[in-house]
């Protein structure tokens, strides 16, 4: 009967008679195969990039948890294409059950990778180092000193004052060290994963919420306080901490010393007054100097005018009245806001421009040339029409939709944008009444977060950078001392590229030798 080779153990082959005896495939069987396959580090890796790419048409389409109107909007436009959009949740993608089951995926994968290595990093803690290898000369780093009878006693020593773990078994020495780097690579691991976890269960659990305040208004912390509220799929807006915030002035301080940095913002701050279990305190909110509050940061991210502008009709009856909120075009502070007056005899739209300190281009254009207020002139292009507020849909107020709208003043009406300075009032064309330009307000853009798993993804992040750190600089090292009838071999391995690998094999060898001179 002829032998079998190892190579043909299952290929079939004419000049073997012998049956192959392929083992059976159980479930247990599979499952197991399943496991391995999803726990490898090449899964993870795939698992990763899949989530990236999964993320991708959430950044296309608008999703309901932060842009609800944007959806409505996409059915209204494209109702055929929404509704297939809607069938594979991804107007909800990062809520939907494909993203959460490759999440999940990834999850398991990484922890699959992890745990095992623990258990074998501490086997190799408490075992001994193993034996050398057959042939030490193949080893990187070798050396041979030609000594008959030679005593290793300055070997043991060498290694034992450098910490390495050390094994003598019979006329071989086997020595270790750098448990620390794999000891870093698993805490390096294993934080990673803490970062993903505290992450994602900390968007499910936060909120963030953006309120634009003028000087004089208040802020109450409940769901419809918020210009735009955006609650992780796990918190309830019930649980919302009950407080108010009212911004009593906001001042910015300018640059007036340095010629390359003139009239550039050196500073802003948001004089507040907040109320919480009925006792009121004054704060100041500065950038990157948020003001906190149990289960709330309120960080200032905008500032910028609010001309306060009154509306009448032919009749003198008050039809618009309050500052509007006008947003920053440029350094100098130019700035574009939407008036509209839908209580009007006439619907109608104002599209204005404010110039703290008006001055002109070169064009002839106007525009504001310093951004605190010195000269502060408005300027207003009317639309009259219907403003689109009878569908019951929310519009952005700082858009107006002109189309199927009438232009009678500014542009290509023929009659002039209307101007005012602070004081002024003027008639409006087309029988629309009077506006009244009263006077200016500062304005803050404020972001109200809850984030509750913040500081373990800072204690996480933290952990990991340690970990690679001590990954890095720690070298994984094995030697060995083998003695035989005429000579000493001392060879060295390392798991990573290690520079000082030979000189510490050629100390042991020189210890060895000059011990028996």
């Amino acid at each position: 009967m002829a032998t079998r080779r190892p190579s043909d153990k299952y290929v079939v082959r004419k000049e073997y008679n012998e049956p192959i005896e392929a083992p059976d495939l159980t479930i247990k069987s599979w499952l197991r195969w399943l496991w391995r396959q999803l726990t490898s580090m090449k899964t993870a890796l795939w698992l990763l990039l899949l989530l990236a790419a999964a993320a991708v048409p959430g950044s296309i389409y608008p999703q309901r948890s932060a842009d609800p109107n944007g959806v409505t909007l996409y059915f209204r436009n494209n109702p055929e294409l929404a509704k297939w959009l809607d069938r594979f949740q991804l107007f909800d993608v990062y809520s939907s059950s494909w993203f959460s089951a490759i999440y999940l995926l990834l999850f398991i994968s990484l922890i699959g990778c992890v745990l095992p290595r623990i258990g074998v990093h501490y086997k190799a803690l408490v075992s001994d180092p193993p034996a050398a290898p057959t042939n030490l000369s193949r080893l990187p780093e070798y050396k041979k000193v030609e000594i008959a009878k030679a005593d290793l006693s300055p070997a043991i020593e060498f290694f034992k004052e450098r910490k390495y773990k050390v094994a003598v078994v019979g006329n071989e020495i086997r020595a270790e060290k750098g448990f620390l780097r794999e000891s870093g690579n698993l805490l390096f691991h294993v934080s990673l994963v803490g970062v993903l976890i505290a992450v994602g269960l900390g968007g499910a659990l936060n909120y963030s919420g953006q309120r634009v305040l003028v000087e004089g208004e208040t802020f109450v912390n409940n769901e419809a306080g918020y210009d735009t509220l955006s609650p992780g799929f796990l918190f309830d807006t019930k649980n919302l901490i009950p407080f108010s915030l009212r911004l009593n002035q906001f001042s910015t301080t300018y640059d007036l010393r340095n010629p390359s940095n003139y009239a550039k913002p050196l500073d802003f701050r948001a004089k507040v007054s907040y109320t919480l279990l009925g006792k009121t305190e004054q704060a100041l909110i500065r950038v990157n100097e948020p003001l906190q509050i149990p289960n709330a940061k309120i960080y200032l991210t905008g500032n910028g005018y609010a001309p306060d502008i009154v509306v009448r009709d032919v009749n003198g009856n008050i039809t618009f009245s309050g500052p509007v909120v006008f947003l920053p075009q440029d350094t100098n502070m130019t700035s574009l806001g939407v008036i509209k007056v839908p209580d009007a005899p006439k619907q109608f739209g104002m599209m204005a421009f404010f110039y703290p300190t008006v001055g002109k281009l070169k064009t002839g254009a106007f525009t504001s040339v310093y951004p605190a207020l010195v000269n502060p002139v408005l300027s207003m292009n009317v639309f009259v029409g219907q403003l689109g507020l009878e569908d019951g849909m929310n519009t952005n107020v700082f858009e107006l939709n002109t189309h199927g709208m009438k232009q009678v003043a500014g542009g290509k009406s023929g009659t002039k944008a209307i101007m005012l300075e602070v004081g002024q009032k003027k008639e409006l064309p087309d029988g629309l009444g009077s506006v009244e330009f009263r006077g200016v307000k500062r304005f803050a853009s404020l972001d109200i977060t809850f984030n509750p798993m913040e500081l373990w993804v800072l204690i996480f992040a933290i952990l990991t950078l340690t970990g690679l750190i001590i990954m890095l600089i720690t070298p994984r090292r094995r030697l060995w001392v083998k003695k035989t009838a005429s000579s000493v071999e001392v060879a060295a391995l390392a798991k990573s590229k290690d520079q000082a690998l030979g000189k510490i094999v050629s100390e042991v060898a020189k210890a060895i030798k000059k011990k028996n001179k």
